[in-house]
């Protein structure tokens, strides 16, 4: 293969894993923004009549819980073909 080919081939990797990390970003901020409503939402309504240790924990679970189904996204985003 020829320098010149090896330049392009790489050149094209390097837009696929630009064009996923664009769309992973994305979507990204898509989730984030939605968990973040509902977590808000479900906080606003239902735990403000929960006991002070019980709105902590929700609080402190839906602080860290967001984080687990991104994995594959981190995944995908990441992935060299």
């Amino acid at each position: 293969m020829t320098e010149t080919r090896r330049a392009a081939a790489r050149e094209t990797r390097l837009m696929n894993m630009r064009t996923r990390k664009a769309l992973g970003c994305a979507g990204l901020l898509i989730y984030l923004a939605a968990y973040v409503g509902l977590a808000v939402a479900v906080g606003a309504t239902h735990a403000v009549n929960w006991p002070p240790w019980a709105q902590f924990l929700f609080y402190a679970v839906a602080g860290v819980i967001w984080i687990a189904p991104l994995k594959p996204l981190f995944e995908w985003m990441n992935r060299s073909e």
